[in-house]
């Protein structure tokens, strides 16, 4: 069973910052890549930053400089440390792999940015 479950939203004043977690009860190790992906309201989920098995990493144009994600195999952890955050980040932020799974999609965390 490899659903995640992210945890670490919550509201945050621009230019502040958020460390996201999920985690599963399954195994991320033979996830070749793995990403954080996020919605806001009214727009299509986006891959924003995924981290491949050797540590190759790739951020969406917005968030470069500022996210930083990372993957711990043996605990079956992936995080994304959010800094200076803007109101444009606020959206559910949700963990899957890359290409994404239907099965691993988990319920999201919450991330509002605003003053």
């Amino acid at each position: 069973q490899v659903q995640f479950l992210e945890s670490g939203g919550g509201l945050v004043q621009p230019g502040g910052s958020l460390r996201l977690s999920c985690t599963t009860a399954g195994s991320i190790s033979f996830m070749s890549r793995v990403g954080w992906y996020r919605q806001a309201p009214g727009k299509q989920r986006e891959l924003v930053a995924s981290r491949t098995s050797t540590g190759l990493t790739t951020y969406a144009d917005g968030v470069k400089g500022r996210f930083t994600i990372s993957r711990d195999n043996a605990k079956k952890t992936v995080h994304l440390q959010m800094n200076s955050l803007k109101p444009e980040d606020t959206a559910v932020y949700y963990c899957n792999a890359v290409p994404t799974q239907n099965d691993y999609w988990g319920q999201g965390t919450q991330v509002t940015v605003s003053s």
